[in-house]
């Protein structure tokens, strides 16, 4: 009786697929390691391993969220690459579980603003974060950056709901001229407006503009805006742009998926064909 030969379907593993998916993981994978690293840096550089009160504001530390980013980048860059390098079924498995996770991150986070943004609750959560950073202003050098970033670079704001907010903060609240700080009933420098000649921006510029009796119009010198109202009339303008840049990300996350997913299947198809 003649014994029949069953040929089993096999695929060969697509050169462009693996290298595509190695060269854009190693990229990302790099990047993690640089944000991870300067995340550990300024972390170090502030003694905030050593110095516990540090963790009391860990969400709103600017470090801990580049460690955070940097960590979550570097191992999805890693698994992903060294999977796709190594045609390792099980890295490639990670890779895929891992961008699921972020995904489903992502789209949660998108849907709970889509609830919430009417609510109030978003706006209760940007306007404590941005009183703790007014209140530790001076204490954690990259709070302080970055809220000056905030108020002088991207919304161009004053405070949460405008500059008397800074009146919460021990080194600009009215009463410390009793002990001497020439920053009393005044504003951090990133509240003022850039004047056109100004080439050096003057760091006294926010001196003494909450003192009754000020000299010059206020709205002339500092931002008379309040943070939070700017920050959703920015929301306004860039919803758009912001909203596709969105789904363009999760659209390339799964295309991602996908191809790693084939490249899986054709790499156990190689493995079966020599079983």
């Amino acid at each position: 009786m003649p014994v029949r030969k069953y040929r089993h379907e096999t695929r060969e593993v697509s050169c462009c697929t693996k290298y595509l998916l190695f060269v854009c993981n190693t990229l990302l994978w790099m990047t993690g390691l640089i944000i991870l690293a300067a995340g550990v840096w300024a972390w170090n550089e502030k003694d905030a391993f050593s110095n516990q009160f540090k963790l009391t504001l860990l969400v709103l530390d600017p470090a801990f969220v580049l460690i955070c980013t940097g960590s979550v980048a570097f191992l999805i860059g890693f698994t992903g690459s060294v999977g796709a390098l190594r045609e390792n079924t099980c890295l490639l498995g990670t890779f895929i579980v891992l961008m699921c996770v972020l995904l489903v991150v992502e789209v949660c986070f998108g849907v709970l603003y889509l609830v919430l943004k009417d609510k109030g609750w978003i706006k209760d959560q940007a306007t404590e974060g941005l009183r703790a950073f007014i209140i530790h202003y001076r204490e954690d050098p990259d709070q302080q950056n970055l809220i000056d970033w905030i108020q002088e670079d991207w919304l161009q704001c004053c405070g949460i709901e405008g500059p008397k907010d800074w009146d919460s903060n021990n080194y600009f609240n009215c009463s410390s001229s009793a002990i001497g700080s020439r920053e009393a009933c005044g504003v951090p420098f990133s509240c003022c407006r850039r004047q056109p000649h100004e080439l050096i921006k003057n760091k006294q510029c926010g001196y003494d503009v909450r003192k009754e009796g000020y000299s010059f119009e206020i709205a002339k010198i500092i931002y008379d805006k309040g943070c939070v109202q700017a920050g959703e009339e920015w929301m306004e303008r860039n919803l758009i742009l912001i909203s596709t840049s969105a789904i363009i990300a999760i659209f390339f996350q799964i295309l991602f998926v996908i191809f790693t997913q084939n490249l899986r299947a054709d790499i156990n198809s190689q493995k079966s064909k020599w079983h």
